[in-house]
């Protein structure tokens, strides 16, 4: 597979990581420096730079800009869209999804390898031509589903391939939010809350939706319903879903509500077999239920917030891989590859529509 033909780009230094030979440094473009953008931006800042580092950000907003150069005078701020993509070998796109693909196919035109937040698109039918287009251009595109890369899911898979859970029997997913968007979020008021863009099924239950098309199989729906506050010709984003689904052929149920905790973000995934279950709970906490009927938690857990670095990380060491044409060691999680996320955002697309 070809590098990108980006005059940025330096290969003449060969190091290893992840157990294999990959092509450094790739230089990451970062598009839109809100919540998920900055905190890539500081996870490239704190990691080898031999493996990636930045080629250049950009967000509409000048004070975010101003903001960022003040705080990081060494961070390559740039005037455009355009001139990140010309200064990297890859982008990373973090603004609001109906901006993914432009920018996604505008990297692909210079021959960047593409990392985007999720959904594909807000458009079903643009976000299938896009995939068209990246199988037919042998492109390298991934989405930033990010249990791809956690540990929690770590635990989950090893107590799965030991036995713990046995023969699959059930899923389901429970969601609920105390107010919607999340504290954290509000500067993205402004399209995360309504209905063309934003939500929590589009936002959350895409990742976990992923989660259960890698760890139980494909994903098929069966039935589903959504509330939404101002009826169905309004603007305002969900505030209940419900689903029946089949992953690999085993039911799954997925719930999610709003205003019906007083946690800001609850999530709880477990799955049940006949000689066990595990839970992911809070985003990285691996749970096992142990014999006496209480839920056990893995001796390695750490809190979220000292969990999002490795993940990250993580997540950085694979698109350092995609984007030097690389493969990752056997048994590694890749990347959420596209046709994946279209298969999510399929189904995310259809639960929304049956409100």
């Amino acid at each position: 597979m070809p590098y990108p033909a980006n005059e940025s780009t330096l290969w003449s230094n060969v190091l290893f990581f992840l157990g294999v030979e990959v092509m450094a440094a790739m230089k990451l473009g970062i598009i839109g420096v809100g919540i998920m953008g900055e905190r890539v931006m500081n996870a490239v800042l704190r990691h080898d730079p031999s493996v990636v580092e930045l080629g250049g950000i950009w967000d509409p907003s000048g004070d975010t800009m101003a903001r960022i150069a003040a705080e990081h005078p060494t961070v390559p701020v740039k005037d455009g869209p355009d001139a990140v993509i010309a200064s990297s070998d890859c982008l990373y796109i973090a603004s609001p999804p109906v901006t993914h693909l432009d920018y996604a196919r505008r990297a692909m035109e210079k021959g960047l390898s593409v990392l985007t937040e999720k959904p594909l698109a807000v458009d079903l039918g643009d976000a299938v031509a896009f995939v068209d287009e990246v199988e037919e251009r042998k492109a390298r595109a991934a989405v930033n589903f990010i249990f791809a890369s956690s540990p929690g899911v770590e635990h989950l898979r090893r107590w799965i391939a030991e036995g713990a859970v046995g023969q699959v029997e059930s899923l389901t997913i429970d969601l609920a939010y105390a107010a919607w968007p999340r504290p954290w979020q509000m500067d993205a008021l402004g399209w995360l809350d309504k209905r063309e863009q934003g939500g929590f099924t589009r936002e959350i239950a895409s990742h976990f939706l992923f989660l259960t098309r890698r760890l139980v199989g494909p994903i098929v729906l069966k039935s589903a319903s959504a509330t939404y506050p101002d009826g169905p010709d309004g603007d305002s984003s969900e505030t209940a879903i419900s689903a029946e689904i089949e992953a690999g052929g085993i039911p799954v149920t997925l719930k999610g509500s709003v205003a019906t905790t007083d946690k800001p973000d609850h999530c709880e995934w477990t799955l049940k077999g006949r000689d066990g279950s595990v839970r992911l709970a809070d985003w990285t906490r691996g749970l096992k239920l142990g014999a006496d009927g209480e839920w056990e938690e893995h001796p390695d857990c750490l809190p979220l917030a000292e969990t999002r670095p490795i993940l990250l990380k993580g997540q950085l060491d694979k698109l350092a891989a995609l984007t030097a044409g690389t493969p990752l060691p056997e048994g590694a999680f890749p990347l959420a590859t596209v046709q994946e996320a279209l298969e999510v955002q399929r189904m995310v697309e259809t639960i929304l529509a049956s409100g």
